[in-house]
């Protein structure tokens, strides 16, 4: 485990003890990475700055229920992001506004050129690990963790028992993890 890694479970230990100033420090250091996923998934940065208020919440409130496992911390925080990011996602699909409520918010809420060459850096090295994954579940990880399908969806999809989806996704995981490096 790294010292990163080490600090971080440290954090979280110390928030589950009701330390505020560890959640400002688990903020400084995780905000940019959870950030991106919720912008990944609901693909509206407003909303994702909303989402990364409640995901850090649900943090706060759930810390006592972290285990140290062996595993990155990380992988914790970012299933929290991740499913808050998906719920909304899904609500949002429930409760589309009408077409004339969409024309009200025409901000430009466009990245800087700085983000958006940080983002199509990363997205290409997604992009090559993903491509190293055999096709179907290279799709399964996208249609997961990118699109917010869940894994009754995928099981189906494939035709494969819901654990057989499990294993793929979570294999195919590590192995985008190992081929991302630190």
């Amino acid at each position: 485990m790294t010292s990163r890694q080490a600090e971080i479970e440290q954090m979280i230990a110390r928030m589950a003890m009701g330390d505020r100033q560890a959640l400002s420090a688990l903020y400084a250091a995780t905000s940019a990475k959870l950030f991106a996923i919720a912008v990944r998934v609901l693909e509206d940065r407003t909303e994702a700055e909303d989402a990364l208020q409640d995901i850090y919440v649900k943090i706060w409130h759930n810390a006592d229920r972290y285990q140290v496992n062996g595993l990155s911390p990380m992988t914790w925080l970012i299933t929290i992001a991740r499913n808050h990011a998906i719920d909304r996602l899904r609500a949002r699909r429930r409760a589309r506004p009408a077409p004339l409520d969409e024309a009200a918010e025409l901000a430009d809420l466009s990245p800087s050129p700085e983000e958006q060459a940080a983002a199509a850096s990363m997205r290409s090295r997604i992009e090559d690990c993903l491509r190293r994954l055999q096709p179907e579940k290279a799709d399964a990880v996208r249609r997961a963790y990118l699109r917010g399908e869940t894994y009754e969806d995928l099981a189906r999809r494939y035709g494969i028992p819901l654990n057989t989806i499990r294993t793929w996704l979570r294999r195919s995981l590590l192995k985008l993890r190992e081929c991302l490096g630190p």
